[in-house]
Protein backbone atom coordinates (compact mmCIF):
# COMPACT_ATOMS: atom_id res chain seq x y z
CA UNK A 1 0.00 0.00 0.00
CA UNK A 2 1.53 3.43 -0.79
CA UNK A 3 0.60 6.11 1.29
CA UNK A 4 1.21 9.43 -1.01
CA UNK A 5 0.57 12.74 1.10
CA UNK A 6 -1.29 15.75 0.01
CA UNK A 7 0.95 18.85 0.03
CA UNK A 8 -1.49 21.39 -0.96
CA UNK A 9 -1.35 24.32 1.71
CA UNK A 10 2.62 23.45 2.62
CA UNK A 11 5.32 25.33 1.22
CA UNK A 12 8.67 23.13 1.04
CA UNK A 13 12.39 24.76 0.88
CA UNK A 14 15.50 22.98 -0.07
CA UNK A 15 17.54 22.84 3.25
CA UNK A 16 20.50 21.60 1.35
CA UNK A 17 21.62 20.66 -2.16
CA UNK A 18 20.73 16.80 -3.46
CA UNK A 19 23.45 14.61 -3.08
CA UNK A 20 23.91 10.80 -3.85
CA UNK A 21 21.71 8.55 -1.55
CA UNK A 22 24.93 6.17 -0.27
CA UNK A 23 25.22 2.72 1.08
CA UNK A 24 27.56 1.48 4.42
CA UNK A 25 30.69 1.58 2.24
CA UNK A 26 29.96 4.98 0.44
CA UNK A 27 29.02 3.79 -3.64
CA UNK A 28 25.83 5.53 -4.59
CA UNK A 29 22.76 3.65 -4.01
CA UNK A 30 20.47 2.63 -7.56
CA UNK A 31 16.77 1.29 -7.26
CA UNK A 32 16.80 -2.38 -7.40
CA UNK A 33 14.44 -2.81 -10.59
CA UNK A 34 15.81 -0.14 -12.74
CA UNK A 35 19.22 0.14 -11.66
CA UNK A 36 17.90 3.74 -11.62
CA UNK A 37 20.83 5.78 -9.13
CA UNK A 38 18.79 7.38 -5.57
CA UNK A 39 19.83 10.60 -4.81
CA UNK A 40 18.39 12.50 -1.49
CA UNK A 41 17.27 16.18 -0.55
CA UNK A 42 17.13 17.23 3.14
CA UNK A 43 13.48 19.57 2.61
CA UNK A 44 12.08 22.07 5.12
CA UNK A 45 8.05 21.56 5.06
CA UNK A 46 6.17 24.64 6.65
CA UNK A 47 2.61 24.05 7.48
CA UNK A 48 0.07 26.49 9.60
CA UNK A 49 1.22 23.99 12.47
CA UNK A 50 5.15 24.92 12.43
CA UNK A 51 7.82 23.14 10.41
CA UNK A 52 9.49 19.61 9.45
CA UNK A 53 12.66 18.87 8.10
CA UNK A 54 12.50 15.98 6.19
CA UNK A 55 15.17 14.00 3.79
CA UNK A 56 13.77 13.20 0.54
CA UNK A 57 14.48 10.53 -1.73
CA UNK A 58 14.22 10.49 -5.94
CA UNK A 59 15.06 7.86 -8.16
CA UNK A 60 16.45 8.85 -11.94
CA UNK A 61 18.21 12.28 -12.75
CA UNK A 62 19.75 14.57 -10.03
CA UNK A 63 16.60 17.21 -8.65
CA UNK A 64 17.38 20.62 -10.34
CA UNK A 65 17.04 22.58 -7.15
CA UNK A 66 19.41 24.25 -4.94
CA UNK A 67 19.75 25.44 -1.30
CA UNK A 68 16.87 28.08 -0.67
CA UNK A 69 14.90 27.61 -3.43
CA UNK A 70 11.30 26.42 -2.99
CA UNK A 71 10.52 23.24 -4.55
CA UNK A 72 7.33 21.07 -4.97
CA UNK A 73 7.42 17.58 -3.95
CA UNK A 74 5.69 15.40 -6.56
CA UNK A 75 3.89 12.43 -5.11
CA UNK A 76 5.28 12.85 -1.76
CA UNK A 77 5.26 9.11 -0.48
CA UNK A 78 5.53 8.29 3.45
CA UNK A 79 7.01 4.82 3.82
CA UNK A 80 6.83 3.17 7.11
CA UNK A 81 9.62 1.11 8.39
CA UNK A 82 11.07 -1.09 11.45
CA UNK A 83 13.87 -3.15 12.20
CA UNK A 84 15.66 -5.21 14.91
CA UNK A 85 19.41 -4.72 15.55
CA UNK A 86 21.34 -6.39 17.79
CA UNK A 87 17.82 -6.92 20.34
CA UNK A 88 16.73 -3.43 19.45
CA UNK A 89 13.87 -2.19 17.67
CA UNK A 90 14.10 1.26 15.27
CA UNK A 91 11.23 2.51 13.33
CA UNK A 92 10.59 5.74 11.65
CA UNK A 93 8.91 6.94 8.28
CA UNK A 94 11.08 7.60 5.27
CA UNK A 95 9.96 9.97 2.38
CA UNK A 96 10.27 9.62 -1.51
CA UNK A 97 8.86 11.68 -4.53
CA UNK A 98 9.29 11.08 -7.79
CA UNK A 99 10.20 14.29 -8.65
CA UNK A 100 11.46 17.02 -6.73
CA UNK A 101 10.93 20.72 -9.03
CA UNK A 102 11.52 24.17 -8.50
CA UNK A 103 8.95 26.59 -8.16
CA UNK A 104 8.82 29.54 -9.91
CA UNK A 105 8.14 32.56 -8.31
CA UNK A 106 6.72 35.82 -10.17
CA UNK A 107 7.51 39.03 -8.23
CA UNK A 108 4.70 41.35 -7.88
CA UNK A 109 4.30 44.12 -10.76
CA UNK A 110 4.20 47.29 -9.58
Amino acid sequence: MKYILDTAGKQAQAARPPEPKNDQHGRQRSEKDSGRPMWQTQVIVLDETGAEVIMVTTVGEKPNVVQGQLVQLVQLEAIPWSMETNGKARSGVSFRASEIKAVEVRSAAK
